[in-house]
């Protein structure tokens, strides 16, 4: 079994900073893309940013030159540093991880949610 724990989210004012994490855990062989995903009220779930194993990045435009998205292969961890924040990034944010388990197919897994509030 594979679980994706994040940790990171809160309430900042407007401009403020936050950082994420996402730690994935279980019998994994090999993680490819991990992603942070986010969805706010009567909204669909978009994405926010993601990281190849090799360090390749993309980012969504809303996003750019304000978050910085990493990951730490050795310890199956994910981050993202959120700088510069507006109240429209207000959102549940959803960790993703494109995940080879022990025994059995490669699939996407994904985190429980945590909620960013920007306060303007």
């Amino acid at each position: 079994q594979v679980q994706l724990v994040e940790s990171g989210g809160g309430l900042v004012q407007a401009g403020g900073s936050l950082r994420l994490s996402c730690a994935a855990s279980g019998s994994i062989v090999s993680i490819n893309t991990m992603g942070w995903y986010r969805q706010a009220p009567g909204k669909q779930r978009e994405l926010v940013a993601r990281i190849i194993s090799g360090g390749s990045t993309n980012y969504d435009d809303s996003v750019k030159g304000r978050f910085t998205i990493s990951r730490d292969n050795a310890e199956n961890t994910v981050y993202l540093q959120m700088d510069s924040l507006k109240a429209e990034d207000t959102a549940v944010y959803y960790c993703n991880a494109n995940v080879r388990p022990l025994g059995l197919r490669i699939r996407d897994y994904w985190g429980q949610g945590t909620q960013v509030t920007v306060s303007s």
